[in-house]
């Protein structure tokens, strides 16, 4: 159980940023501005921003034009 019922909130902002919801619109359903968001997230989103980019990286890496269009062998 959470020590505070802020804590709860803490959690689901947390949870709807860490699965991919717009912070905008956490923010919305939070009832806050985006810069208080921001301000008491920042830490928390840098590391969605890394497995963000990790999955960017990735998906280019499984679609690379350049190895789809070599040349056949022979």
């Amino acid at each position: 159980m959470a020590k505070r019922p802020y804590d709860f909130r803490h959690a689901g902002i947390s949870f709807w940023l860490y699965s991919g919801v717009d912070p905008a619109e956490c923010a919305r359903h939070a009832g806050q501005s985006i810069e208080v968001l921001f301000r008491h997230y920042a830490k928390f989103l840098d590391g969605v921003r890394e497995q963000a980019n990790h999955l960017i990286e990735q998906s280019l890496q499984e679609w690379d034009p350049v190895s789809q269009d070599a040349a056949p062998a022979g």
